[in-house]
């Protein structure tokens, strides 16, 4: 059986073989009802462009790039999941760098794949402003999960849906809020401490700021001691994954939550879904982070002007929330009394 190319596909329509390569690499330049016509007799006939002579044709790869800092971290998997469906709408590929939680791997990796890439999707980037646009000069590029001056990104506002859990926090009883913020160079660690500490000069409300944190378990767990020495009763921790380390690391110390403490995730993860008691945090649109990111990738390799698309999260109350308690935790209720 002889393999089915645009020139036999031209044979059978009748047209030109540069226009059955244009409906595939230059669709906008010919005229529907004959694109038409052509991708429906190359899906009958089993054909499928080839990548490399496509690019050879467009200077394209059909490629996308995609770095993140930790791909172990629960937030990034149905991000990525979401990059690449929206990807594949478009025909293009993923090809997905993990940077280890490290600035300078992030920097070698970007120059590395820039190349091999029509641009580049980075999430949660941690190299300073100035070096991100020295380092990005001539590729498109979309930021994830952090706005920089002049370049594309795609965030999202935790705001509104932490001080709507704030003041439900307040208005069960609690007024000693701790805040664990995340990774120093990061800059949805800032604007969420921002939000809790705008919500509390407004509702009055005590505020202790520990860290910075690493996203980790362990560093949430680690946390915990200085969490019972701010005698806060409701904590915000920076993610799902550190809210979870910080309840194992409470339940050591003998507290319970929600009982002697309430904990706040942020991103609503798969964690957060399946833990017991379940968690209370804020719900973060993957699936839109994904769409919009690939959408104003698109703009910027067409050369249009950077833009911000900003999305909402979510409240999401569950059961690691309750009133404030009105007795000492479950640790010093334990501890003996010394007689005299």
């Amino acid at each position: 059986m002889r393999r089915t190319t645009i020139y036999s596909i031209a044979d059978s329509l009748g047209v030109s073989p540069s226009t059955v390569s244009r409906a595939f690499s230059r669709p906008e330049m010919v005229k529907q009802s004959v694109r038409e016509r052509i991708l429906e007799t190359a899906h009958e006939l089993g054909y499928s462009p080839n990548r490399a002579a496509r690019g050879l044709a467009t200077g394209r790869t059909g490629v996308i790039g995609m770095l993140v800092p930790d791909v172990e971290n629960p937030f990034f998997p149905p991000l990525i999941r979401a990059v690449q469906d929206a990807a594949r709408e478009q025909d293009a590929e993923l090809l997905l760098i993990d940077s280890e939680l490290s600035a300078s791997a992030e920097q070698d990796l970007v120059a590395r794949i820039r190349p091999q890439v029509d641009g580049l999707i980075i999430a949660s980037a941690r190299l300073p402003t100035k070096r991100l646009h020295e380092l990005l000069k001539g590729v498109p590029t979309v930021i994830i999960n952090r706005a920089v001056r002049s370049l594309p990104g795609v965030v999202c506002d935790n705001t509104d849906a932490l001080q709507v859990i704030a003041e439900h926090l307040r208005e069960d009883g609690h007024s000693r809020f701790a805040i664990l913020r995340g990774p120093g160079a990061s800059w949805a660690a800032s604007s969420r401490a921002r939000a809790i500490r705008t919500w509390a000069e407004r509702a009055g409300a005590d505020v202790v700021e520990l860290g910075p944190f690493e996203a980790q378990f362990e560093d949430g767990r680690g946390a915990a001691s200085q969490i019972v020495d701010s005698d806060a009763t409701a904590v915000f921790a920076f993610d799902d994954l550190m809210a979870a380390g910080v309840i194992a690391g409470l339940s050591e110390l003998g507290e319970r939550v929600p009982a002697d403490r309430s904990i706040v995730g942020c991103d609503d993860v798969l964690l957060a879904r399946t833990m017991t008691p379940g968690l209370t945090t804020v719900a973060a649109p993957f699936a839109e982070l994904g769409r919009a990111a690939v959408e104003v990738l698109g703009e910027a390799v067409a050369g249009g002007a950077p833009r911000t698309v900003t999305l909402p999260g979510a409240p999401v109350l569950r059961g690691t929330v309750g009133p404030a308690p009105a007795h000492l935790p479950a640790r010093l209720q334990a501890a003996p009394v010394d007689h005299p």
